[in-house]
């Protein structure tokens, strides 16, 4: 297997059951480094047995997380990968020509991803192409965004590749449904922080627009019952996303029981 100098940076929490198949799909990287949360699966074994090197660090955030990965990198080229995601085989060859000729590279490549959701994969709903900046010189960029959605702010300018980023984010409804609840504990929590606030108009009409723009606008009936459920959740991700903001706004003004 041909290696280019790239640093893999994965962080893991608990991804015994994904950490495998994503770190053989990026075996073309010379380095990879695992940043692990404190699993207590055999997240860590697995990754080790791999040839990756693993570093401890409590969870701070997935941003904060990602930013420690990037200072442990010892390339100036970083592919950023999720556990739950793989490097498409066109992908691969893809980055593998790029390197071909690295002093004529940009500084970042966008990847666009695509998910397996409920036994299809989705080719709109929003969720297709979702293009992400994985691919990046250390010196141009870091994480930023709100947890726990995180993006690359990148000092410089970013080309699009068209090989695929797979990516398997849920491994039923109920784990949907479960990511749901923790991530819009997150957000609100860090839109609270920010002093952003909500309102009775949000929590009843944000889920509707956001309804609207999976279903409609992005295409969403294409993607049959599935595009219908990610259309469905991703409303009521937003409703509760701002109800939470609403309940810590009420708490923080004294407000211990519902108006």
């Amino acid at each position: 297997m041909k290696k280019i100098p790239v640093s893999i940076a994965i962080i893991t929490q608990d991804e015994e059951s994904n950490i495998r198949t994503c770190i053989e799909s990026v075996d073309w990287g010379d380095e990879i480094i695992v940043i692990d949360g404190g699993s207590i699966d055999l997240t860590v074994e697995i990754a080790e047995s791999l040839g990756a090197k693993v570093i401890h660090n409590k969870w701070p955030g997935h941003i904060e997380q990602k930013n420690f990965a990037i200072e442990h990198c010892s390339n100036d080229w970083i592919f950023s990968i999720d556990a739950d995601e793989r490097v498409s085989e066109r992908l691969k060859s893809e980055i593998l020509n790029v390197f071909e000729d690295p002093d004529t590279l940009p500084d970042a490549y966008f990847c666009p991803r695509k998910v397996f959701y409920l036994g299809k994969w989705i080719s709109h709903s929003g969720w297709y192409p979702d293009y992400k900046i994985r691919l990046f010189k250390k010196s141009k960029a870091k994480w930023g965004g709100h947890n726990p959605h995180d993006k690359i702010i990148l000092d410089g300018k970013a080309q699009k590749l068209k090989g695929d980023l797979l990516h398997y984010p849920y491994k039923n409804l109920s784990d949907h449904l479960k990511r749901i609840n923790s991530y819009t504990t997150i957000m609100a929590e860090g839109l609270f922080k920010e002093k952003k606030s909500s309102n009775i108009f949000k929590i009843i009409f944000n889920p509707y627009f956001r309804f609207l723009r999976a279903y409609i606008l992005k295409l969403g009936f294409l993607d049959g019952f599935q595009g219908l459920m990610i259309s469905i959740l991703g409303a009521y991700y937003v409703f509760l996303k701002y109800l939470k903001l609403w309940e810590l706004q009420k708490l923080q003004n004294g407000k211990k029981k519902f108006d």
